[in-house]
């Protein structure tokens, strides 16, 4: 799935309570999003994208699985490639994803060439 499409998709979750926090902006895929204090970075995405990322090799779909930091489902990538868990980061002011690497060997190697 493109980064076109994935920004046009319906959010998976929606926040019911607590939208009080103090806003946080950072970017997906080079576009601008906005999340909350304390939010995940798997959170801050997931309230804008219907899903995370694709699995670098069967290319589906990846929400996240164990949600604790173990399985490594929701590895996603820094603009400097830094690899990391989304379920266990906190998103930051500034920070910039990006959710498809460009191969499935750039995101094994936590981006490196």
């Amino acid at each position: 799935m493109s980064t076109e499409n994935m920004s046009s998709s319906p959010a998976l979750l929606h926040r019911v309570a607590e939208k009080s926090r103090a806003p946080v902006h950072f970017t997906i895929n080079g576009q601008s999003a906005t999340a909350l204090q304390g939010d995940t970075v798997l959170t801050a995405i997931l309230t804008q994208h219907a899903q995370l990322r694709r699995n670098e090799f069967s290319h589906e779909p990846r929400a996240g699985f164990c949600l604790m930091g173990a399985c490594q489902d929701c590895w996603v990538l820094t603009d400097s490639g830094e690899r990391l868990r989304a379920c266990s980061t906190f998103v930051t002011p500034g920070m910039a994803l990006r959710t498809e690497p460009a191969d499935a060997a750039t995101f094994a190697s936590g981006g490196q060439p």
